[in-house]
């Protein structure tokens, strides 16, 4: 039997000794994730945003080998979060912009939105005025509006994905801006939504970060979560491990063996990331969401481990 595909909506399945780990391609449940980028562009990312100048060394000069092109840290990372995001947004493509620009640092440069194919064709060299300051509540103010603009369109929830490598400036604004989202959120007048806020470098107050993203809100939970990135290198991957660990269902959902033996309950929320113990011998395990039900083969362990190199 050796490897079982995936059927959807996995996009990955891991089984070893009885234990299951199968990441979900897309949310089954919600259809219209929306997802948008939002970058720094405070005075102090002004390196990060600087192209190198094209460089080649004495001897690539001899043999006449091309300038190499010039790149900035932020655009690679911008566009491998914009690539993998938009394979979990509902259109496929995202919001992007920067924010805490302009000469206040309360302004929003919105760049556009942006497919998730072809990346490598958009630049991203910083707005065209970076900010004095680092303030976060005029991004999700932006974020908020065109998620509501978008609810007509399609979208059920929303994603903002938010860089930074300073001390914020309005946190205590954040913060009460924050609990108007939730409010809003539990009356039902804005789609469930989550803040994702990577910090990078040694600027963050982490203190800071931790306040913000530990609230917890009646009826809604966490808005928020964050990591701290030591280089801006690392952005792109843990933004993928955040979303994947937070983009979660409202409906919760139900994991059960080939029997019918409930193996795991998901209570309010599924996680992107299943995880769960299969009895020995199960030949598949069934996801049940929202009344639907997803079936998913297993692999014969002890064939898969003598004859993976044929299949």
């Amino acid at each position: 039997m050796g490897h079982e595909k995936p059927v959807e909506p996995f996009s990955d399945l891991h089984v070893e000794e009885g234990k299951v780990r199968a990441v979900l391609l897309h949310d089954p449940t919600v259809e219209g994730l929306d997802v948008a980028i939002y970058m720094d562009a405070s005075g102090s990312m002004k390196d990060e945003y600087a192209y190198n100048t094209p460089t080649r060394s004495f001897l690539e000069w001899i043999r006449g080998a091309p300038m190499k092109e010039a790149a900035n840290q932020v655009e690679p990372q911008v566009q491998w979060m914009l690539e993998y995001l938009a394979t979990k947004d509902r259109n496929g493509m995202l919001r992007v912009a920067y924010w805490a620009s302009g000469a206040s640092g309360r302004d929003v440069e919105v760049v556009g939105e942006l497919k998730g194919v072809d990346v490598k064709q958009y630049k991203f060299p910083g707005a065209k005025k970076l900010g004095s300051h680092t303030y976060l509540t005029p991004a999700l103010k932006d974020y908020v509006r065109y998620l509501k603009e978008q609810v007509p369109h399609g979208a059920r929830r929303g994603c903002a994905v938010i860089v930074t490598d300073g001390q914020l400036h309005d946190a205590e604004e954040v913060e009460k801006f924050s609990e108007q989202v939730a409010k809003e959120i539990a009356a039902g007048k804005l789609p469930r939504l989550n803040f994702v806020l990577v910090g990078v470098g040694d600027g963050i107050d982490e203190e800071q970060l931790e306040r913000i993203a530990h609230t917890e809100f009646p009826g809604v939970g966490h808005l928020w979560c964050h990591r701290i990135a030591k280089e801006i290198t690392q952005v792109a991957e843990l933004v993928a491990v955040l979303v994947d660990e937070n983009m979660t269902v409202a409906a919760g959902g139900t994991i059960y063996d080939d029997k019918g033996k409930v193996l795991k309950t998901y209570e309010g929320r599924l996680p992107a990331v299943l995880e769960f113990d299969v009895p020995e011998g199960a030949e598949s395990f069934t996801l049940e969401v929202n009344g639907q039900r997803f079936t998913q083969p297993l692999p014969d362990e002890d064939h898969h481990d003598e004859d993976e190199d044929h299949h």
